[in-house]
């Protein structure tokens, strides 16, 4: 038996090895670090493989690459297939629907063979020349990674505030463009993420990273000035809380957003005073969250003071403390608030009840209040643009697993809907072929929790068809009941396709990611079993038949199931999954840990670390069989380093007794997310359905 290791052919010592393509997977040398904490002693043969300049680790992500190309090579022609297939059902040349902001209407369009989107717009009227803001396409030349961050155009029109990362580290440079010349600025700023401008159209306020990438400095930059000029007009000590600039909806107010994940402080300074001084709307308070929009004379505070799932007040823009607050619309211990936007005449808000989303409109004059209704068993609902402040109309997205995004205007009003474009799916999609379902699995403490699935009608319930299964379930927030181009190829060859909607995320209010963080975590992984033997049960599918797959947070949660019931699955798919949660969490210097330790506890404390423990997919990997594998991950992720995913599968392969391969591959120039590019992105996309359907033994 031979493998694959730096390049070079050498016997292998793996005794449960899965040979593929005539090779066996590569041997990770083991480096034993011992660690202690809190009496416990542990010994991590992998931790070397943090040492991202080390030849000898880039080596090895090269070696396991190569493996995963020999195993898959069989199928190329199928990947190319599915690719063919996905693409074919995208209008690859398409325009989004404009929107209004001031004298210009907004837009972006995609052009065939072109991988990004170029940002446009019109003065006054939808006839009137394109002026382009930004092709993404010309940044990109010569890069292997291209994401957009800020943009924010100034209120006279004439200067745009952008950012972009090429690295996939999310290490966005800030720039900014004169609209009227074409040309950029002198300004370049790296580390830079949120953006906003004053009313002067000069001032522009912009937001830095740390070392451990937090948003912590807002800076005061006034164009024509020196860089070295700009003031420092707060800072942020606390490394468990991240700051944001932004510009309320009637353009009167900037606020400075200062949140924790359970608290929050907002401080506000009016657009036209761009020198003057924030003044705090309501101190920080531990587990206050709350948020600001303003119309008229006053602001109004979407607060969880009162009520988990919060509820909205007012307060006179001239004294906004908490003693100042007047209730407006009550606390529900059965409606989540999730949002509130205001008009000219309106409030909109956006809640969730019963685990799907909901658009209420409130006229503010006489208090009257109603449901936008919909008509689905499982979809979901989205904020579209709406930057106009005096409009009766208000932007949405609807979609669910069988409707495409389809964007509407809602009259306010009149309360009617117009569908102003429904995006295409070419190729003959008919809805009608296709199933949605929601079910409720019984956990183990009794809750019920929501499964939503979509399947081609005429599947058999006996057993026999194969199951795609997904979730995520942290941060409080809701898996999405989306549509997707991709997965009509999986449910054109009999898949069913399934989303957990598991505690920790935010599906069913606050509570609901109350009931999956911190020392409930496991909570969101017993749910996730209990999701798959209610689906067995029911006979949708089988274990032999059944394939799990989710990302980041997802990806804990793939590791976490796959240790507590590696028989319930066939296979697993894991993007770059937080799988090293102990390591990670005891390291303060790397990016997210500190602010994080309030969502899933900090390893420093013995009773946080203990629980853990309970649940830490690396730590918990034993000598055992387990489903196969496919893990994913980018050189360039800072939000879970390559290294986790590294390391997990190279001690699983270690452990493992079983001959089902584990594959592990790893994009050298992308980000949290893969690639940037839209047809590179595809192109994962299909090589990842292959991985699955090959599991059901569908190979074409």
């Amino acid at each position: 038996m031979k493998k694959i290791s730096g390049g070079k052919v050498i016997k292998s010592s793996h005794g449960q090895a899965a040979v593929r393509g005539g090779i066996a997977p590569p041997v990770a040398e083991r480096k034993p670090k011992t660690i202690n904490r809190h009496g416990d002693r542990f010994v991590d043969d992998y931790f070397w493989l943090r040492e991202k300049k080390d030849p000898a680790v880039i080596r090895y992500l090269n070696a396991e690459n190569a493996y995963t190309d020999a195993v898959m090579k069989h199928s190329k022609a199928f990947q190319d297939k599915l690719y063919n297939e996905i693409l074919g059902r995208i209008q690859e040349t398409d325009l989004s629907v404009p929107y209004r902001l001031g004298h210009y209407y907004y837009y972006n369009r995609t052009q065939k063979g072109k991988q990004y989107a170029i940002h446009s717009r019109k003065k006054g009227s939808l006839k009137a020349p394109e002026e382009v803001v930004l092709d993404l396409n010309a940044l990109a030349k010569g890069e292997k990674f291209l994401a957009l961050g800020a943009y924010d155009v100034s209120e006279s029109g004439r200067m745009l505030a952008y950012s972009t990362d090429v690295t996939g580290f999310r290490e966005y440079t800030l720039y900014v463009k004169d609209l009227r010349t074409g040309k950029r600025g002198p300004e370049k700023v790296a580390k830079v993420t949120s953006v906003c401008w004053a009313a002067d159209n000069r001032t522009l306020f912009y937001v830095i990273d740390d070392h451990a990438k937090r948003p912590y400095r807002l800076m005061r930059h006034v164009l024509g000035e020196p860089l070295a000029h700009d003031v420092v007009v707060y800072e942020e000590k606390d490394e468990r809380f991240r700051v944001s600039v932004y510009r309320s909806r009637s353009r009167d107010f900037i606020f400075l957003g200062i949140s924790s994940h359970t608290t929050d402080e907002v401080r506000v300074l009016h657009a036209r005073n761009p020198r003057g001084a924030f003044s705090v709307i309501a101190p920080r308070e531990q587990d206050h969250e709350y948020a600001v929009d303003h119309r008229g004379g006053l602001f109004y505070i979407r607060t969880n003071k009162g009520g988990r799932n919060f509820r909205i007040v007012t307060a006179p823009v001239t004294c906004a403390g908490p003693e100042h607050w007047s209730a407006l619309v009550p606390h529900s211990e059965s409606v989540m608030l999730e949002r509130h936007l205001l008009f000219e005449k309106h409030l909109v808000l956006h809640e969730r009840e019963g685990g799907l989303p909901q658009i209420r409109i409130i006229e503010i004059a006489s208090g009257k209040s109603h449901r936008v209704r919909f008509a689905e068993a499982a979809y979901e609902v989205f904020g579209s643009a709406n930057a106009e402040f005096g409009t009766s109309t208000y932007r949405f997205q609807y979609q669910s697993f069988v409707t495409p995004s389809s964007v509407f205007d809602y009259e306010l009003n009149r309360r009617t809907r117009k569908m102003l474009k429904q995006t295409p799916v070419k190729g003959g999609y008919r809805p009608a072929r296709y199933v949605t379902q929601r079910l409720y699995a019984k956990a183990r403490d009794g809750t019920r929790v929501p499964v939503s699935l979509v399947y081609r009608k005429g599947i058999k319930r006996d057993g026999s068809a194969p199951m795609h299964l997904t979730g995520y379930g942290s941060y409080g927030y809701p898996y999405p009941v989306s549509f997707s181009h991709s997965r009509i190829s999986l449910l054109d060859r009999g898949v069913i396709c399934a989303v957990a909607h598991i505690r920790g995320g935010g599906e069913m209010g606050k509570r609901w990611h109350d009931g999956g963080r911190m020392l409930r975590k496991r909570n969101t992984f017993t749910d996730f079993v209990a999701a798959a033997d209610l689906l067995v049960a029911q006979k949708f599918t089988s274990p032999e038949r059944l394939v799990i797959e989710g990302g980041s947070a997802g990806g804990l949660l793939m590791g976490a199931v796959t240790n507590l019931r590696p028989e319930l699955f066939k296979a697993v798919v894991s993007h770059v999954p937080f799988v090293d949660v102990i390591n990670t969490m005891s390291d303060a210097s790397l990016p997210l840990t500190v602010g994080e330790y309030e969502e899933w506890g900090n390893p420093g404390l013995k009773n946080e670390y203990r629980y853990m423990k309970t649940y830490c997919p690396y730590t918990n990997l034993r000598r055992r069989a387990y489903p196969a594998l496919l893990v994913k991950t980018s050189l360039n992720d800072s939000q879970v380093m390559y290294w986790e995913p590294a390391k997990y599968v190279a001690k699983l392969r270690m452990l493992k007794t079983d001959a089902n391969a584990v594959l592990l591959k790893t994009n050298m120039a992308g980000g949290h997310g893969g690639s940037s590019g839209r047809y590179d992105y595809l192109r994962e996309v299909a090589f990842n359905y292959t991985y699955i359907l090959n599991q059901f033994g569908i190979k074409k």
